[in-house]
């Protein structure tokens, strides 16, 4: 009996411990988007009959799902978009930029931003960041909210088709700075792209007084008394050094982007090129702070980085100076 108890006894601790480590609480398939707000923009009326448009018609080849996961004991929101069609897939973590509720998630960045991704052949998940639409915790705009998309590697192991062998992450402005940032935390990442990103927030308060008395005053914790010691945990410039350098980074950004400058790419690439960090950066004529005006070419740019290292598992870039 006294063996009993015990066996029972561990069994118990187990199936406890078993249940601690599920970190994806939920997934709610979102299958009918006639009821939300982006459906006029997906659709057109032919013949009295309303289809999609001609654009859009890869989304009845993707599944949406609004998703709720653990990190740190908080609940976290977010979205999950994949393929249909049963396999294994390589997955991108997409971060979002804004913060609060601007930039937010929304079924219209599922169906589109990440849609356009997951209809060539990818998992792709994203954060709402603690703190945001309906998320446990706080905001800290870079501080331990980074800790909800390095433990996304580890949520994605709980989905189905998703093939963690195989992850990119990609961020643009806010979320290009919590991609830098992840990448100096976690070695789960084998390709990156940023568009737009913030790499020195010294630089964008200069430029942006707003962005400190509205943003990261509000949000970054202790903020008046580690003003200098916050801002460079934030400010990738500062720490190229700690960079892997067995992860490629696509860097994009407007020749035009008032929100984020374009120096703030072109700097960080000169400290890249210090530091033989494997890198190609691109700049937009004219582009603004999302390169709406060459959106097409970004998205191709995009999916043909995230192809070359994760479906294709092309080699790291030589780093080393060489040639004849």
């Amino acid at each position: 009996m006294k063996y009993i108890k015990i066996i029972v006894f561990i069994i118990v601790i187990a199936n406890g411990n078993a249940q601690e480590t599920k970190l994806l609480l939920n997934q709610k398939l979102i299958a009918d988007l006639s009821e939300t707000p982006i459906y006029p923009r997906l659709t057109e009326k032919i013949n009295g009959q309303i289809q999609w448009k001609d654009s859009f018609k890869y989304i009845d080849s993707i599944e949406i799902y609004s998703i709720t996961y653990l990190s740190d004991g908080l609940k976290i929101n977010g979205l999950l978009v994949k393929p249909k069609k049963k396999g294994k897939y390589p997955c991108i973590i997409y971060n979002r930029g804004g913060n609060r509720n601007f930039g937010s998630l929304t079924i219209a960045h599922g169906a589109i931003t990440l849609g356009q991704i997951a209809k060539e052949g990818y998992v792709v998940i994203a954060s709402q960041y603690r703190g945001n639409a309906g998320s446990e915790g706080h905001e800290e705009f870079g501080g331990n909210d980074v800790n909800d998309i390095t433990l996304l590697p580890e949520v994605l192991k709980e989905v189905n088709n998703a093939d963690t062998t195989k992850i990119g992450m990609y961020g643009w402005s806010r979320g290009g700075m919590m991609t830098y940032i992840a990448l100096t935390k976690t070695d789960n990442i084998k390709a990156a792209v940023v568009g737009g990103a913030i790499s020195d927030n010294f630089s964008s308060i200069k430029d942006r007084p707003e962005m400190e008395t509205g943003v990261l005053s509000e949000l970054i914790p202790n903020y008046a008394d580690n003003k200098a010691i916050e801002l460079e945990k934030r400010s990738a410039i500062k720490w190229v050094d700690k960079f892997p350098k067995n992860v490629p980074i696509l860097m994009l950004h407007g020749t035009s982007d008032w929100r984020v400058k374009p120096e703030q790419s072109l700097n960080l690439a000169i400290e890249f090129e210090k530091y033989r960090i494997p890198y190609r950066l691109i700049m937009f004529e004219g582009g603004d702070h999302g390169i709406s005006e060459h959106k097409f070419e970004v998205n191709q740019q995009v999916l043909n980085w995230f192809d070359k290292y994760l479906k294709n598992n092309n080699p790291i870039p030589n780093m080393e100076y060489h040639g004849n």
